[in-house]
C-alpha cells in the first residue's frame, strides 16, 4: 500500500460528507432508501465495497494500536522480572512511574485530533509512532527512578494521539452504525496485546544476562524496535481518506461520498474555533466522559496489574502468572468483537453498555467475596470480558451523537482523554500492602463500574425520550430537503433533523 495524496504532495480537502457518526437512529425510511444510499449500486456491491475497505484498513489499524498497548502496559510483566528491584522502586515509585504517564497522554489528545484535521494521518500517526517507539527503547535503558519518569512522561506525550486520532479516522471512511464494529475490531488489539504481551514477555525474559542486561530490558527495547519498523512502514502503508485512496476507483470514491453525505446529514465541516466551543460546551459529551471515566479506570487497572492479581490468586510462579493471564484475554477479545458487531446490526449503544458493566461487577464480586483461587481466577474473565468491549462501544456511542466534523473530533478526545485519568487513579489502587486480597482496589472499581452503570442508564432514557420529543415536533429527517438542512448544518446534533443513536 502506499500513502495516497494527490501530485502536489497534499491531500485533497475533505468534506464532512466523508466523515460519519450522524446518522438517525433505526427508521424505516432508512431501509427504503437502500437505492439512494447506494447511488445506484445494488446491496451486494455496498457490502462488497466495505469489504474492501475493511481489509485495506482494519488490519493495519488494529496492528497500530497493538503495538501501542503492548508498549505501555509491558512495564507490568517488567515488573515480575527485576524491574523493581534494578531501580530501586521501593515505595509508591512503581505506582508513580506508571501514573505519569497518564497526565502527559490526556495533554496530548485534544490537540492531536486538531492536527489530524489539519494534517494527513499518513503523516502524523506514524510520526507519534516513531516519537513513543523511542520511548519505549530508552525505558531499557534507563539507569534510575528519575530516567524511568522521565521516558514514561514522554511516552504518554507520544502515544496520546493515537486511539482518539483513530477513532476520529474510522468515522471518516464508514457510515455512523457502521463504525462500532470497526472500532471494536481496533480496539481489540488491546485485548490481543494483553495476551500477546503475556506470551512474548515470557519469551523476551527468558534474555536475562545477553549483553549484560535483564530479561526486563530486552522487553522494553525489542519492542520499542518492532514498534519503530512498522512506524516507518505506516508512512507508506496508512491511507488518508477516501477521496484520495488510490486502491478505490472513481465510482467507488462517489459512491462513499454519496452513502456518508446521506448518513451525516450535511452538517458543518470547516475548520472553525466555535465548534471547538460548542464540544466544550455539551453537557452530553460531559457525561460521556465521566462514563469513560469508570470504564478505563477498571481498563487500566486489569491491564497493568493483571499479572500481580493472578499471582496474588494462588501459588504461582512469575512464568506461571504470565502465562494465565493470556487466556480471559482470549475470551474478553471475543466479546468485544462480537459486541461491536450486534450493537452496528441492531444500531443501540446504551443496553448493551449496561449488559457488560453487569459483567464487569459480577466479575469484581466474585475477586473479592471469595479465597477460592478457581472463582477469583473465573473473575478475572467477568472482569475483563466486561471491561474491554464498554471501550469500543462507548467511544463509538458519543462520536455517533456528535454533530459536525471538528466538534465531533474534539469531543472524541474529551471522552478519551478525560477516561485515560482513570489511568492515574488505577496506579495507586493496587498496592503490595494490600495483597494478596486488594480489597480497596476491587472496591473502588466496584464503585466505578457502578457509576458508569448508573450514567449510563441515564444517558440511555435521556436519548431515547428526546429522539420521541424530535419526533414529535418536527417532521421525519427523511423529509428535509438538502436546501433545509444546510440552513441548519452549524447546529450539529441540535438540528431538527438529527437522531440520536440510543
Amino acid at each position: 500500500m502506499a500513502a495516497d495524496h494527490d501530485a502536489s504532495g497534499r491531500d485533497v480537502p475533505t468534506t464532512e460528507s466523508s466523515s460519519v457518526n450522524n446518522e438517525k437512529t433505526p427508521m424505516p425510511e432508512y431501509t427504503e432508501n437502500i437505492h439512494v444510499e447506494s447511488a445506484g449500486w445494488d446491496e451486494q456491491r455496498t457490502k462488497k465495497l466495505l469489504r474492501k475497505i475493511d481489509s485495506r484498513l482494519l488490519p493495519f489499524l488494529a496492528l497500530l494500536y497493538l503495538l501501542s498497548f503492548l508498549d505501555r502496559t509491558n512495564i507490568g510483566n517488567a515488573k515480575l522480572e527485576l524491574l523493581t528491584q534494578d531501580l530501586k522502586l521501593t515505595g509508591l515509585k512503581y505506582n508513580n512511574a506508571l501514573g505519569i504517564f497518564f497526565p502527559f497522554y490526556v495533554l496530548a489528545e485534544v490537540p492531536s485530533n486538531m492536527a489530524m484535521k489539519r494534517f494527513r494521518p499518513s503523516i502524523w500517526i506514524p510520526s507519534i509512532m516513531i516519537a513513543w517507539a523511542i520511548c519505549c527503547t530508552l525505558m531499557g535503558v534507563v539507569k534510575d527512578y528519575h530516567g524511568l519518569m522521565a521516558v514514561r512522561s514522554c511516552l504518554g506525550l507520544a502515544e496520546g494521539g493515537l486511539f482518539p486520532g483513530i477513532t476520529y479516522y474510522i468515522t471518516m471512511w464508514y457510515r455512523r452504525h457502521e463504525c462500532g464494529f470497526r472500532m471494536a475490531i481496533f480496539f481489540s488489539a488491546a485485548t490481543a496485546a494483553g495476551a500477546f504481551g503475556g506470551l512474548l514477555a515470557r519469551g523476551i525474559l527468558e534474555m536475562k544476562g545477553v549483553g549484560g542486561y535483564n530479561g526486563w530490558r530486552w522487553l522494553f527495547i525489542l519492542e520499542g524496535i518492532l514498534t519503530f519498523i512498522i512506524a516507518v512502514t505506516a508512512y507508506f502503508a496508512m491511507y488518508d481518506y477516501p477521496q484520495t485512496a488510490k486502491f478505490l476507483k472513481p465510482e467507488e470514491r462517489e459512491q462513499i461520498a454519496a452513502r456518508l453525505k446521506l448518513d451525516r446529514s450535511s452538517l458543518a465541516d470547516e475548520f472553525d474555533i466555535k465548534y471547538f466551543i460548542a464540544a466544550l460546551k455539551d453537557w452530553k459529551i460531559w457525561v460521556h466522559m465521566f462514563i469513560t471515566i469508570g470504564v478505563y479506570t477498571g481498563l487500566y487497572s486489569y491491564s497493568l496489574f493483571v499479572p500481580t492479581i493472578i499471582n496474588s490468586i494462588g501459588t504461582f510462579t512469575p512464568e506461571q502468572s504470565q502465562l494465565l493471564t493470556v487466556p480471559p484475554y482470549v475470551v474478553a477479545c471475543l466479546f468485544c468483537i462480537s459486541a461491536g458487531w450486534y450493537a452496528d446490526r441492531l444500531k443501540q449503544r446504551g443496553i448493551f453498555m449496561l449488559f457488560f458493566m453487569g459483567m464487569a461487577i459480577i466479575g469484581l464480586i466474585m475477586l473479592m467475596a471469595t479465597r477460592s483461587p478457581g472463582v477469583r481466577y473465573l473473575g478475572c474473565f467477568f472482569l475483563a470480558s466486561g471491561i474491554y468491549p464498554n471501550v469500543p462501544l462507548g467511544v463509538a456511542w458519543n462520536g455517533n451523537n456528535i454533530g459536525g466534523s471538528l466538534k465531533r473530533g474534539v469531543g472524541i478526545a474529551m471522552h478519551v482523554g478525560f477516561g485515560n485519568l482513570g489511568g492515574v487513579a488505577s496506579s495507586y489502587l493496587f498496592l503490595s500492602k494490600q495483597s494478596p486480597h486488594y480489597h480497596q482496589g476491587f472496591g473502588t472499581l466496584l464503585g466505578c463500574q457502578v457509576m458508569a452503570f448508573c450514567l449510563s442508564l441515564f444517558m440511555t432514557i435521556y436519548l431515547r425520550r428526546e429522539n420521541a420529543r424530535r419526533d414529535r415536533e418536527y417532521k421525519p429527517p427523511s423529509e428535509y430537503t438538502e436546501e433545509e438542512r444546510v440552513a441548519e448544518r452549524h447546529k450539529g446534533d441540535n438540528a431538527t433533523f438529527f437522531r440520536y443513536t440510543v
